[in-house]
């Protein structure tokens, strides 16, 4: 990967640095780093559940061992100017919010006179990140340019002083919308047929919405909610015990990983189709997957998208029956059935 190569022949690292990787775990620069730090230390600040097991993975099997802080938590539970180094890839950011909150949490980190590297493409907003730097560190240098990619550093400076990133808590960046219902999701609450015992599965929870309205409505039952993003599943937890909804437990989780050995009456996803930025329905066609195998018979399953995306021949693949049950020209909800 071009990002990766470009960071590998840029950044310079010394044997004792601390190095932060800013969300970016999945980078495969992250062991080719710790390869060069003999008494030095990689800490992971990331969000992604998936990307921190691929990382940790990657780096066992070069036997070297990393620090991982959740991302929204680095400033609670670390101490400012430790780091050496910070790298960020915006292959691998959320949204603006993320970078931007981000780019303060190097500030806090970095000890004066330290570097952080930011990797990205023009269609990425290096740019903006660009002038974003400038603004908070008084400098930036373009490194290295390739193919539409760019290596960016800022210096610390000697007078930083202890700079703190945002005091509002990092696991409020995942709300959607300011914590507004999108038109999607609107959609297949109000597609859901919800009993009072079922057993629901929200794959991919996000904000929290759908697990939260099925959790009204199933009084008698249990819904589990789970996300890939940790500062999400905070964030949810954090809802969920102000509304005191006891039948809810939420998990972090890669799909529905962590719950395979459980089954349920009623399986809903709203997935995401971008994956490092580009389009996908690999994601999705993964929730199809899992939820055919933990729903069980006569159990149902419901998913929202775009209309343009094409889900309907997995579904058929995994499903007994696959129908459209309320939709517009944006969007459709699907619901599969198992015999």
């Amino acid at each position: 990967m071009l990002p990766s190569r470009l960071l590998a022949d840029t950044v310079q690292l010394a044997a004792d640095n601390q190095v932060l990787i800013l969300n970016s775990a999945a980078d495969p620069f992250v062991p080719i780093a710790a390869q060069q730090l003999s008494t030095g230390a990689i800490t992971l600040t990331e969000d992604n559940i998936a990307n921190l097991q691929a990382a940790q993975t990657a780096l066992a099997q070069i036997q070297r061992n990393s620090t991982h802080i959740a991302l929204h938590k680095y400033i609670a539970h670390s101490p400012p100017a430790t780091m050496d180094v910070a790298v960020m890839n915006l292959l691998y950011q959320a949204s603006n919010a993320w970078v931007a909150y981000e780019l303060q949490l190097a500030a806090y980190a970095l000890k004066p006179g330290r570097l952080l590297y930011v990797v990205g493409a023009k269609d990425r907003g290096v740019l903006s990140v660009a002038k974003r730097m400038q603004e908070l560190f008084g400098n930036v240098e373009t490194l290295a340019v390739s193919k539409g990619h760019r290596v960016l550093c800022s210096i610390q400076p000697q007078q930083a002083g202890t700079r703190h990133a945002n005091t509002k808590h990092g696991a409020e960046l995942i709300l959607f919308d300011g914590g507004r219902l999108d038109e999607g999701t609107q959609l297949l609450l109000e597609a859901l047929e919800v009993r009072a015992k079922d057993e629901a599965l929200d794959i991919g929870c996000g904000a929290g919405f759908i697990g939260m309205h099925i959790a009204k409505l199933a009084r008698e039952g249990n819904v589990t909610m789970v996300d890939a993003s940790l500062a999400a599943v905070d964030a949810v937890r954090q809802i969920v015990e102000q509304d005191g909804l006891a039948n809810i437990a939420v998990l972090p989780s890669d799909g529905a990983q962590a719950v395979l050995s459980q089954r349920f009456d009623l399986v809903v996803t709203n997935p995401p189709f971008h994956l490092g930025g580009l389009q996908t329905t690999e994601v999705a066609e993964r929730f199809i997957r899992e939820a055919a195998q933990v729903l069980r018979p006569r159990g149902r399953f419901y998913l929202v998208a775009n209309r343009f995306l094409k889900y309907e021949p997995i579904m058929r693949t995994c499903f007994a029956t696959v129908e459209e049950v309320r939709g517009n020209t944006r969007y459709k909800v699907l619901r599969c059935t198992h015999i």
